[in-house]
């Protein structure tokens, strides 16, 4: 990889947007959340991504979030800023705020409302104006689960072309394609597993790290899946990750955003209320989180 290339190797959180119990922005919350997290090797953070709740957000709050995020994050630790927006202008308005506040990258998800006109072309193009007008780097975000739109190993291929593309988070779980990607694409294009449900898979194929949800409530055992892979532990490795894929189930395709930040209020960090529409964990599923929890050792405590 050439010294140009952003390097991108090492597991990231994507970091919950706290509110208040009036649904407001609690960006308190934010810089003690981060402050914790901190203490691990983490290769940095994702803002305003899906467990963000971005679409939920305003102009004002996404702003207010980003500024919030830089100041408790560290030199060494990286600032991904999402700014995938439904249109092109929007997209760029956001991802140059998020430059000039100090994002060191932009995670971009693909616009999906107008699904059935957004062919490949349609996307490069979309891809290629974003990373133009950006002054930082870009990565792409593949979320098939959100967008209904699932970009192909070819399609990724000719938008990577571009010069300001240095990677992508692919959160469709198809580790076959993880493979595709890197074979079509050139060795300075990097990849991230999406979801710690198939970490190790993806790293075997290829992926330079991962964008995990768990990374929020379990970070070093996130840390500990990738340190055991690359010292060819690959027993230690796989036994971490099966323990935790029922961890990782509940707080993504499971129950989501709620029960991550439930999950998160059970460990001591503050998770608080996701905004509507999304509503709170019922109490039978938080009994059924805590066992969850307690089941894979993320929760050390007595029933």
């Amino acid at each position: 990889m050439s010294e140009e290339v952003l390097r991108l190797e090492g597991i990231y959180p994507p970091v919950p947007t706290p509110f208040d119990t009036e649904g407001r922005v609690a960006t308190n919350a934010l810089t003690e959340n981060l402050l914790f997290l901190n203490q691990y090797k983490l290769r940095g953070y994702i803002v305003l991504g899906s467990n963000g709740e971005l679409i939920s957000l305003n102009d004002r709050e996404r702003l207010q979030v980003l500024e919030a995020a830089r100041a408790a994050i560290p030199s060494d630790k990286l600032m991904v800023a999402g700014t995938g927006c439904q249109s092109t202008a929007m997209t760029v308005e956001l991802t140059r705020d998020a430059a000039k506040i100090g994002a060191d990258a932009v995670l971009v998800l693909n616009p999906s409302y107008y699904k059935g006109q957004m062919t490949p072309g349609v996307l490069l193009r979309h891809f290629h104006a974003v990373a133009d007008a950006s002054p930082i780097p870009v990565i792409l975000y593949n979320m098939p689960a959100c967008t209904g739109i699932d970009l192909s190993a070819e399609t990724v291929a000719l938008i990577a072309k571009h010069e300001n593309i240095i990677g992508i988070k692919d959160s469709g779980g198809n580790v076959v394609k993880i493979g595709d990607m890197r074979r079509l694409t050139n060795r300075d294009f990097q990849v991230l597993a999406g979801s710690a449900s198939f970490l190790l898979p993806a790293l075997s194929m290829g992926a330079v790290g991962g964008v995990l949800a768990l990374a929020n409530i379990a970070p070093a055992q996130c840390l500990s899946i990738r340190e055991h892979f690359l010292k060819g532990e690959i027993d230690q490795a796989r036994d971490l990750q099966v323990q935790m894929i029922p961890v990782n189930n509940a707080v993504t395709k499971g129950w989501g955003v709620p029960a991550l930040k439930e999950a998160m209020d059970m460990l001591d960090t503050y998770g608080g209320p996701p905004r509507l529409p999304l509503l709170p964990l019922s109490e039978e599923r938080k009994h059924e989180l805590k066992i969850i929890l307690r089941e894979a050792e993320v929760l050390r405590e007595t029933p």
